[in-house]
């Protein structure tokens, strides 16, 4: 067996250094240097903050507000109130029957009051009317009608909702202005002072029980109120007859 040759100095057969000694060393120098540059960072920015002037800090309480002077107001009175007015006789907030006027022939309600019951039975539908009654939180109803030289009745409402979930008295009056709009023969008018109130004259007579009868309607809310009026007549009801009877029920809420 032949002996295994020495390796000359610096020629081929020199053994090959170990791989990765010096890749090795090259990030612990790096980490070194990093180290190094955040402690002088450090001092640097520590010299800078002690000779700057201390920051005075803002102060933790707020200034005093002026107190009003002389005494408190004083509560409103029951006439001015519209809560004390509204959650006390629904039925004293209805225009009064007008002097001469007659009972109507088929009388709404009773005693002035209108139940749940009892409204949905002027509905259509009653079934859907209670039902739409009840999902606009119906509370309660105050009416009065009367019928006047001729053939003219007049029926006027008062409907308080809730409103807890839902405006039911803008969702009532809503629904007026949609169904009475759907007649394309009736001519309508804004209700002044209401905001979106609407009043109606339908020009075609409905035709029952061998009698033509003309019809006129208002609606409108204010609050939790919804207001309904509706006149008939054998006559077409004129625009003026419509609207000051809104406007001054109206006025009183």
């Amino acid at each position: 067996m032949p002996e295994r040759p020495e390796p000359e100095p610096g020629g081929a057969g020199r053994p090959e250094p170990r791989p990765g000694r010096r890749r090795r060393r090259l990030p612990a120098l790096l980490t070194g240097a990093a180290v190094l540059g955040l402690i002088a960072g450090t001092c640097a920015g520590y010299l800078v903050q002690v000779g700057r002037e201390p920051t005075a800090l803002p102060p933790l309480s707020q200034p005093r507000l002026a107190e009003a002077a002389g005494p408190a107001p004083k509560p409103l009175s029951a006439a001015r109130d519209r809560r004390v007015k509204v959650d006390g006789d629904l039925r004293r907030l209805l225009l009064k029957k007008p002097e001469g006027a007659r009972e109507a022939v088929y009388r709404q309600g009773r005693d002035g009051w209108l139940n749940l019951t009892q409204l949905a039975e002027s509905y259509n539908d009653p079934a859907g009317g209670y039902g739409a009654q009840l999902g606009d939180e119906f509370r309660r109803a105050a009416v009065v009608d009367w019928r006047e030289d001729g053939d003219r009745t007049v029926e006027i409402r008062l409907l308080q909702y809730r409103q807890q979930e839902v405006l039911g008295a803008k969702d009532v009056a809503e629904s007026g202005y949609y169904w009475a709009a759907l007649d394309n023969d009736a001519d309508s008018w804004a209700i002044p002072g209401t905001g979106d109130g609407m009043a109606y004259a339908h020009r075609t007579p409905r035709t029952g029980s061998g009698a033509s009868v003309y019809r006129a309607e208002a609606h409108a809310w204010r609050g939790d109120l919804a207001m309904q009026i509706w006149i008939y007549d054998t006559e077409p009801v004129p625009k003026k007859d419509i609207l000051d009877l809104a406007k001054r029920q109206m006025e009183r809420l």
